[in-house]
């Protein structure tokens, strides 16, 4: 008998998978003194990958050639832009971080695009991200901004593998091999950062916390949404993830909003609801 699974409208699926990410960072950050950027992103997803394999229990020797030839690669450049992101964002600001890998989903949204209001929307998620990227930091450190922008890279390259893996296989089966996957990727880096030996017990835990929050959680609720929504639609709901970045830094870490971050927030929440109400069904 097969496991029953909660069913959840895409677009509420997205917005909880952005807000559960935006939590898990506030977590990640507190660990990053204790076992480093690259410990933190092994730590995220191994602990993802037992908890998800345990879950869904998936069928390994049934998944043929073909769902393996989508599902390795979504893997991989689910635990590469994982790993990316993390060192990125212990160089620089993890606002701009986010707003930088953004820029990869965005491709995908005007690549895909078809329609006039779309690249409208698409502007306006732009415009959005301009107003919020700290462009004018002297001290930025170029590193990190590689980093980031090849986790958007990584990022865009989930989002169109996601989307093929999702329609030849069920989403819970293929969200926890590609974590497989990942974890078999990024693993070795946190042991040969070293990080992996200062965990302790309180470590672990909150380890575990940024797991479900950072991983387990939206990831399965990305993949479901990915199956019913078109990758431009899917990209531009994303551009929910800087805003959601600022506010979380407002809300944990108690960094005041600035005017023009205010109206970013603005622009990337109209952006999204318009290309919701727009979009093709």
């Amino acid at each position: 008998m097969k496991n029953k699974e909660i069913t959840l409208p895409p677009v509420p699926a997205v917005l909880l998978a952005i807000i559960s990410v935006q939590c898990g960072a506030a977590i990640a950050k507190t660990l990053f003194p204790a076992i480093g950027a690259a410990g933190t992103a092994s730590m995220r997803i191994g602990v993802s990958a037992i908890l998800l394999l345990l879950a869904y229990r998936p069928n390994l020797k049934a998944i043929t050639a073909a769902q393996w030839k989508i599902v390795i690669p979504y893997g991989l450049s689910l635990g590469a832009m994982n790993l990316v992101f993390y060192l990125a964002i212990e160089r620089i600001p993890i606002g701009l971080g986010v707003t930088l890998e953004f820029i990869g989903p965005l491709v995908v949204a005007i690549a895909g695009s078809k329609r006039l209001v779309d690249y409208f929307w698409v502007l306006l998620a732009a415009m959005g991200i301009l107003l919020m990227a700290p462009w004018t930091n002297s001290r930025l450190d170029s590193v990190g901004v590689i980093f980031a922008l090849l986790a958007g890279a990584l990022w865009a390259t989930y989002i169109v593998l996601g989307g093929k893996v999702s329609k030849i296989m069920n989403g819970g089966e293929a969200v926890s091999t590609g974590m497989l996957f990942a974890a078999l990727l990024i693993l070795p880096f946190g042991f040969f950062e070293n990080g992996l030996s200062n965990l302790t017990p309180k470590l672990f835990g909150m380890g575990v916390a940024l797991a479900l929050l950072s991983s387990a959680i939206p990831f399965t609720l990305e993949m479901k949404a990915l199956g019913q929504l078109p990758p431009r639609t899917f990209s531009i709901l994303m551009s929910l993830e800087p805003a959601a970045a600022a506010i979380c830094a407002f809300i944990f870490l108690q960094e005041n909003l600035s005017f023009s971050e205010i109206l970013a927030v603005v622009c990337v929440v109209i952006a999204s609801a318009g290309s919701t109400l727009t979009a093709k069904r």
